[in-house]
């Protein structure tokens, strides 16, 4: 009788941590989204990042030692961006059924609402690794997502194609291999969903004249407002009923869209959550990402995110009239900086 040996991942990071906010810079931020993803994160090794998606101001980075690292594999968090690299490509809309095997078929909603690995590989290989690539920059990987914000690090999109025995372009765009994002980078892009495609330099105002001050930045105008109702169904239903509905444990009363990843590198788990919330009032994009052991993954990075929007909504937050939260209504200016 042969008896099959289970191999587990051995994890030598903590999946908790404390004085995760010691030397924040909090002068400039949101004093009630501040105090609503502190009490989310707890005693989770990780950050959270709240961004106005109408200006790129962020509204609190919590632990920025952690927010403004190198990053980490964006594990399925990057579907978003193949995603809508392969509907500017119009390789698929939301509807086309891909084969992935031979009795099984998936279309878009279903795929990033499950965060199905072998739909998205099917994407990256139809798309190639140039395409990737130019999607990748043009939607912020590889690049600083922030204006003059101190201490930020960049991520790295790498120059050539993963090698074939490892996955290729397909791995690339189902777990992220071989890439390294920053929360502050999917941050901006999530950001850029929400508000129709203006991808915005993040600023992190460190004083109240900073706040008095504030002018939103234009990076760039994507052109993806007509590919994100597309992409809608799936990324609700992920809170809905697939791979995010830890998000609903907390918190259902306002529509939230977004996109779970858990992947492992060298004996650390991630666990990330990228959304926003979809209203008329209030609106805001927030960025789970934790970094351990077994207890950490995309699901309670999403919890985490739940747990964040249920403490912004007993503040009133979404009763909040628009731009409540946002710039002081200052004309946007769009810059160049070089990287």
């Amino acid at each position: 009788m042969h008896r099959h040996r289970r191999s587990y991942e051995r994890f030598y990071t903590s999946s908790y941590a404390d004085g995760v906010t010691e030397g924040d810079v909090i002068a400039g931020e949101d004093p009630v989204v501040r105090a609503a993803a502190i009490e989310a994160l707890g005693n989770m090794n990780g950050t959270v990042v709240a961004i106005d998606p109408d200006s790129g101001r962020v509204l609190s980075m919590v632990n920025q030692k952690l927010a403004l690292s190198g990053g980490a594999q964006p594990c399925s968090t990057i579907k978003l961006a193949v995603a809508l690299a392969a509907l500017n490509e119009r390789i698929v809309d939301r509807e086309t059924e891909v084969t992935l095997g031979r009795r099984s078929r998936m279309n878009l909603t279903e795929a990033l609402a499950h965060s199905n690995n072998a739909y998205f590989e099917a994407l990256g290989r139809r798309l190639g690794f140039e395409k990737v690539s130019y999607y990748a920059h043009e939607f912020g990987l590889g690049e600083l997502a922030g204006y003059n914000i101190p201490g930020e690090h960049l991520g790295v999109f790498p120059s050539r194609e993963l090698a074939a025995n490892a996955g290729g372009v397909a791995k690339m765009c189902s777990f992220g291999e071989s890439i390294s994002m920053t929360p502050l980078q999917l941050g901006a892009l999530v950001a850029a969903m929400a508000n129709g495609g203006t991808l915005f330099y993040l600023q992190h105002p460190s004083s109240s004249e900073e706040i008095a001050g504030f002018v939103p930045k234009i990076k760039r105008q994507l052109d993806i407002a007509p590919l994100v109702p597309e992409m809608a169904d799936g990324m609700a239903g992920a809170v809905q009923y697939g791979t995010a509905r830890s998000v609903r444990y907390n918190f259902s009363e306002e529509p939230v869209l977004g996109k779970t990843g858990t992947c492992s590198h060298d004996g650390t788990r991630f666990g990330w959550f990228a959304s926003f919330a979809k209203t008329d009032r209030g609106r805001i994009a927030v960025v789970v990402f934790l970094q351990g052991g077994r207890p950490t993954f995309g699901p309670k990075a999403a919890e985490i995110a739940g747990r964040m929007y249920r403490n912004l909504y007993d503040h009133n937050f979404f009763a909040a009239a628009p731009n409540t939260h946002a710039s002081n209504g200052s004309q946007a200016q769009t810059v160049s900086v070089s990287q």
